[in-house]
């Protein structure tokens, strides 16, 4: 079965840090440019940032530049995403995504950020 299965999310105070990752199965995500998206309550998807196949091109969107890290191993088949300096307005789910016409979309992890 094809599918991304994220993890690391959770509740965290204003400043704190936490690392997601993102587990695929069934492919091979070192074909794949890669993505973090997330959702907060009541509003639409945002893009977060993306990494392309060799980990060696990223982009982040404006939110979250300076605070969030992207990576990849493609050995372990795994994406990240590194959150330093957390603001309670990054509180999302939080998904990862392959980048392309036929998108594999994860569940997401819940990201809360609060006192």
């Amino acid at each position: 079965e094809v599918q991304l299965v994220e993890s690391g999310g959770g509740l965290v105070q204003p400043g704190g840090s936490l690392r997601l990752s993102c587990a695929a199965s069934g492919f091979t995500i070192s074909s794949y440019i890669m993505k973090w998206v997330r959702q907060a309550p009541g509003k639409g998807l945002e893009w977060v940032s993306f990494i392309n196949t060799s980990g060696g091109g990223t982009s982040y969107a404006d939110s979250v530049k300076g605070r969030f890290t992207i990576s990849r191993d493609n050995a372990k088949n795994t994406l990240y995403l590194e959150m330093n300096s957390l603001k309670p307005e990054d509180t999302a789910v939080y998904y990862c995504a392959t980048v392309g016409r036929s998108e594999i979309k994860g569940q997401g992890t819940q990201v809360t950020v609060s006192s």
